[in-house]
């Protein structure tokens, strides 16, 4: 698993699935910072710029059939090809003003084409883009002006079928020059179509890769926060409140002696990297032990097992880990020129546990079973793991023990416990339920 601070500066790359100077051009003018009108513009910039290359492709063919008699569309063509160009500069006034512009160009322009090349031309099949692409640069959000622009063009359409004469305001005689327009006007409309869909679904997958990313961060970063059972029951929105009452769970506590003196007058980055150094080992000790980390208190570090139900098998799980702890701590660097060594307490008992807060909730664990676990950590010995009758009765001949006897525990009274010495060689596997070891009430311990 990633480290907390990996995954929140983690960033995932996006595979780019256009070539980056079309990136650049649907980019220009956009002074956004609304991620939907950002993509809304860059749709109106992609459409702009296709609608010029129909004006331009469009004078290009007429003007190489027949120049002189068509020189009033073709300056209209020239005109309209650049004024679209620009239609980019108009965003900084207004998020769909740039949009509304082109829309009017756009239709004024294919209307005019319509009655001087005539309706044998062909040309009204730039209307049917409106159906499709106007849908792209307003968004669903605004369909009432999408449906208005549509109903603009469907009556333009219907006008120019209707009323445009057929042979057009010039060169009425020149059929070929009509058919060879009419066959550039469909390739045109399907080239801006096919193109138009293509970089909204290009746009659409790098915002789906983008979520994705995030939702793979997000919940790396909560199964980091809590143990997966909670994930699952936190994520599903079937719970108004998680709170569990658990028996059986072993509780651990450990803690650096002599840490507040070590670390008197040191300067911070020693101290901070000596914890952090310590904590990175627990929580791959956790990990590596299947126990869950509740929290860590300054110096002290807080962990539980049998969140699953299985009692005797987390609490032989969670001794190991009170074990490997006390090894690795020898791995550890000096602090203040001092080894300083572990005090680890463990208890099997009853508790409450569930998540509280609201801006910043947290999963904890309340209960005898944590006082107890407390007290054995803080009543215990530098380099010892000191735990309670409870908790070596549920797992029987896992471990050696070795018998401290009958101490004074503070706010909890005589009790009898034990350090915990080493796990023995055969470890049995058969779980032990919480109801055939059940915990003794502390103040029966004696």
């Amino acid at each position: 698993m990633k480290h907390l601070k990996e995954l929140v500066r983690s960033q995932e790359s996006v595979k780019i699935y256009l070539p980056r100077w079309i990136e650049r051009l649907a980019d220009l003018g956009i002074t956004s910072k609304d991620p939907q009108v950002i993509r809304l513009q860059r749709l109106t910039n992609i459409f702009s710029y296709a609608s010029a290359f129909c004006a331009g492709s469009q004078l290009i063919v007429g003007g190489l059939q027949e120049f002189t008699a068509f020189i009033i569309l073709h300056s209209i063509l020239a005109a309209t090809a650049i004024v679209l160009l620009f239609i980019h500069r108009l965003h900084r006034y207004g998020p769909n003003l740039g949009a509304h512009v082109l829309v009017a160009i756009d239709l004024s322009c294919i209307f005019v084409m319509n009655w001087g090349f005539g309706s044998d031309s062909k040309v009204y099949v730039y209307y049917t883009l409106a159906g499709g692409v106007l849908i792209f640069i307003f968004g669903m959000e605004h369909w009432r002006t999408y449906a208005g622009w549509l109903a603009v063009a469907v009556a333009c359409m219907l006008v120019s079928m209707k009323f445009a004469p057929k042979e057009g305001l010039f060169l009425p005689e020149n059929h070929a020059v009509r058919e060879l327009i009419a066959a550039h006007a469909f390739l045109n409309t399907l080239t801006v179509m096919a193109f138009m869909v293509f970089f909204a679904v290009a746009t659409l997958r790098k915002v789906e890769n983008g979520l994705q990313a995030q939702h793979v961060r997000s919940s790396a970063l909560i199964n980091t926060v809590f143990p997966p059972s909670i994930v699952a029951r936190l994520t599903s929105g079937q719970e108004d409140r998680i709170a569990d009452r658990i028996e059986g769970l072993t509780v651990l506590f450990a803690d650096v002696a002599g840490f507040t003196k070590a670390a008197h007058d040191l300067p911070p980055e020693e101290i901070i990297g000596y914890l952090d150094g310590m904590v990175r080992c627990f929580d791959r000790l956790c990990a590596e032990n299947n126990v869950e980390k509740i929290k860590t208190i300054g110096d002290r570090y807080m962990a539980v097992g049998g969140l699953t139900g299985d009692s005797r098998g987390q609490a032989i799980a969670t001794g190991k880990l009170a074990l490997a702890m006390l090894r690795s701590q020898s791995d550890l660097p000096t602090l203040g020129g001092k080894h300083l060594a572990l005090r680890i307490g463990l208890h099997t008992g009853s508790a409450t546990a569930g998540i509280i807060g609201d801006t910043r909730f947290t999963y904890d664990v309340w209960g005898d079973a944590v006082n107890v676990a407390s007290r054995m950590e803080s009543d215990g010995v530098p380099g010892r793991v000191q735990v309670s009758n409870a908790f070596r009765s549920i797992v029987q001949d896992a471990f050696c023990f070795d018998e401290r006897g009958i101490v004074e525990i503070r706010g909890i009274g005589h009790m009898r416990t034990w350090f915990l010495e080493h796990a023995r060689s055969a470890i049995s596997s058969i779980p032990i339920s919480a109801s055939e070891h059940r915990p003794l009430n502390p103040q029966q311990e004696t």
